[in-house]
């Protein structure tokens, strides 16, 4: 967040369904303050409406006032029928470009559930008691990321997938 030039943030949290938590903001301390704060628990519909929160993002954007709009779109990729290539194409005739960064493994694993210092308690089960699995979509991210005219990455521990975009973002390219 810190190294986006003169950057207006937001953030779009979903699940099963898609909330603001807090809309385009200059202030960067603030945005730091509620992404700290949001947590996976927040959105209590089950499943993942990728397709949705595309939609939620677009429309947050100013059209008369905001020169670029990128949306970063941190997933696995794995979507329950929201028709998310569908929103990138909506969002890039727009102009809304997306970048996707992909987390987990295409083989799947199990979701963990962390205390509040970042431990990890257990596992997310679903109603039969069965551990939940996540697994990562790629193809999926790429088709976003490629209809949103952007870009997809998977996620590193280095971080240098942002690395990446920051370049790619205007303005951005000398921000350290």
């Amino acid at each position: 967040l810190e190294r986006l030039p003169a950057a207006n943030v937001g953030l779009v949290v979903f699940a099963g369904g898609s909330f603001i938590q807090f809309p385009l903001t200059n202030d960067i301390g603030a945005a730091r303050t509620l992404l700290d704060a949001a947590r996976p628990e927040m959105i209590s519909l089950p499943g993942t409406a990728i397709g949705e929160a595309i939609r939620k993002a677009a429309g947050a954007f100013d059209e008369k006032t905001l020169k670029y709009k990128v949306l970063l779109l941190l997933t696995d990729g794995e979507d329950h029928d929201s028709d998310p290539v569908g929103a990138a194409r909506e969002a890039a005739q727009s102009g809304v470009v997306i970048y996707a960064i992909g987390f987990g493994k295409p083989e799947g694993e199990p979701i963990p559930l962390v205390d509040s210092k970042g431990n990890v308690t257990g596992y997310k089960k679903d109603r039969d008691g069965q551990t939940v699995m996540s697994r990562l979509d790629e193809a999926t991210l790429r088709q976003i990321s490629e209809a949103g005219g952007g870009a997809y990455f998977r996620a590193t521990q280095s971080g240098r997938e942002i690395e990446q975009i920051l370049k790619s973002i205007p303005g951005s390219a000398d921000v350290n």
